[in-house]
């Protein structure tokens, strides 16, 4: 089955142009609705190749995490605030981990009411297969080279630090 080819246009630039005819320019218009249908694209194309392994990219994120710990766990708490995702997200997305075996979890022993999330030898082999894939890749963005990928990330930052991701040194 072939892809379909898609407009003979772009709709992004036909909004722009009716947008500077109704409102007048606004240039962060068509950027934020790049981004957002940028953000659509590559979730899906991320999601396509971890599904084979159960996973969501939320879920391989989750995963990842977990690799990066010393222990290869985590409270709960900590892994909300370094994916910045509600708690109930959280939950979700370790319970489905556990439920494929993939993350155990176990009570807090330095924290009454918390919970570790830890990651399973099966889960260290999936997360290790789904990497390789998405690497091979490049995480949907192959269409630019390092040094795009690079200046990407730089023009986004200061986006992030308005929204108090994270202190800027």
């Amino acid at each position: 089955m072939s892809k379909p080819l898609g407009l003979s246009f772009d709709p992004i630039a036909r909004a722009d142009e009716l947008w500077k005819q109704r409102w007048g320019s606004v240039p962060s218009m068509a950027a934020i609705t790049s981004i957002m249908r940028a953000h659509q694209i590559l979730l899906a194309e991320v999601d396509a190749v971890v599904k084979p392994y159960g996973l969501t990219f939320a879920r391989y994120e989750a995963l990842v995490l977990l690799t990066f710990s010393k222990s290869g766990e985590l409270p709960m708490s900590k892994i909300g605030e370094r994916l910045m995702v509600h708690p109930t997200s959280v939950t979700n997305t370790v319970d489905r981990l556990v439920k494929s075996g993939l993350v155990a979890k176990r009570p807090n022993p330095n924290d009454g009411r918390g919970t570790l999330a830890t990651i399973t030898d099966k889960g260290r082999e999936v997360v290790e297969a789904a990497t390789r894939d998405l690497m091979a890749m490049d995480f949907g963005l192959g269409v630019y080279d390092a040094d795009e990928c690079l200046e990407i990330f730089a023009m986004l930052r200061p986006l992030r630090i308005a929204a108090q991701d994270f202190e800027a040194e």
